[in-house]
C-alpha cells in the first residue's frame, strides 16, 4: 500500500532547530514531487514547502523562506524538511503529501497524505 510517514517532530526553543522526515513506501519516490504542509489549532491548512520529483525544483512559502530547506534523497525514499529559527508560529502537525511529477499548487493535487507530525515551539 502507498504509506507516507512523517517523523522528527518534537518539542523545540523559539530559534531553534528541527528535521522531519518523510519516508515513503509502496511507491517509487524518485517520480514524485512531495509538499509539506501545516495545520495549527483553529488554523487552515497551509501549504510551506515542495520539491518535484527530479529535486530541481522547490518552493517555500513566504513565511518560512530563508529558514527553511526542503530536500530529498530518493535512495533512502525519503523527503525532509530542515527547520532553522523557529518561530512560535511554526507551532503545527506536519504533513508531507504526494503530488504528480510537479509540485501542485493546491490541496487538492496531493493525492497522499502522512498522519502528521507534531512540532511544538516552547514558551
Amino acid at each position: 500500500q502507498v504509506q507516507l510517514v512523517e517523523s522528527g517532530g518534537g518539542l523545540v526553543r523559539p530559534g531553534g532547530s528541527l528535521r522531519l522526515s518523510c519516508a515513503a513506501s509502496g511507491f517509487t519516490l524518485d517520480y514524485f514531487a512531495i509538499g509539506w504542509f501545516r495545520q495549527a489549532p483553529g488554523k487552515e491548512r497551509e501549504g510551506v514547502s515542495c520539491i518535484d520529483s527530479s529535486g530541481s525544483s522547490t518552493h517555500y512559502a513566504d513565511s518560512v523562506k530563508g529558514r527553511f530547506t526542503i530536500s530529498r534523497d530518493n535512495a533512502k525514499n525519503t523527503v525532509y524538511l530542515q527547520m532553522n529559527s523557529l518561530k512560535p508560529e511554526d507551532a503545527a502537525v506536519y504533513y508531507c503529501a504526494r503530488s504528480d511529477e510537479v509540485c501542485g499548487n493546491y490541496d487538492y493535487e496531493y493525492e497522499y497524505w502522512g498522519q502528521g507530525t507534531q512540532v511544538t515551539i516552547s514558551s
